[in-house]
């Protein structure tokens, strides 16, 4: 599967920014969905995902009540609504796919849906830089 994440751009503390992932080339319902982020230096940390119904979000504590991850199967796109800005969420955004190959969609562990191993299909990322 393709990825292309886009909707980053520069914005004031206290703002708000939705990032989109849209997929191509394999059924968007085969995979969980998954945000990640990195700044220079640092390793790349999970941010938030979803399952491939959307019946499970999962997130970091440090964007929890901040951050809202969606996905519309009918348009292969998943999105990352991002509110209350700061300056420390200033990063190279990812969105990530999960293959999934069970029928029933199941809460999993945090540990396993954070882990980057666990994802197969990376997008290109798209740059937020919030000011303050």
């Amino acid at each position: 599967v393709q990825l292309q994440a886009f909707g980053g751009g520069l914005v004031q503390a206290g703002g708000s920014l939705r990032l989109s992932c849209a997929a191509s080339g394999r059924t968007f319902t085969s995979y969980d969905m998954g945000w990640f982020r990195q700044t220079p230096g640092k390793e790349r940390e999970f941010v938030a995902a979803i399952s491939w119904s959307g019946k499970n979000t999962y997130y970091a504590d440090s964007v929890k009540g901040r951050f809202t991850i969606s996905r519309e199967n009918a348009k292969d796109t998943v999105h990352l609504q991002i509110n209350s800005l700061k300056p420390e969420d200033t990063a190279v955004y990812y969105c990530a796919a999960r293959p999934q190959s069970v029928v029933l969609d199941i809460r999993v562990t945090f540990s396993t849906i954070s882990q980057l191993k666990r994802y197969d299909y990376w997008g290109q990322g798209t740059l937020v830089t919030v000011s303050s």
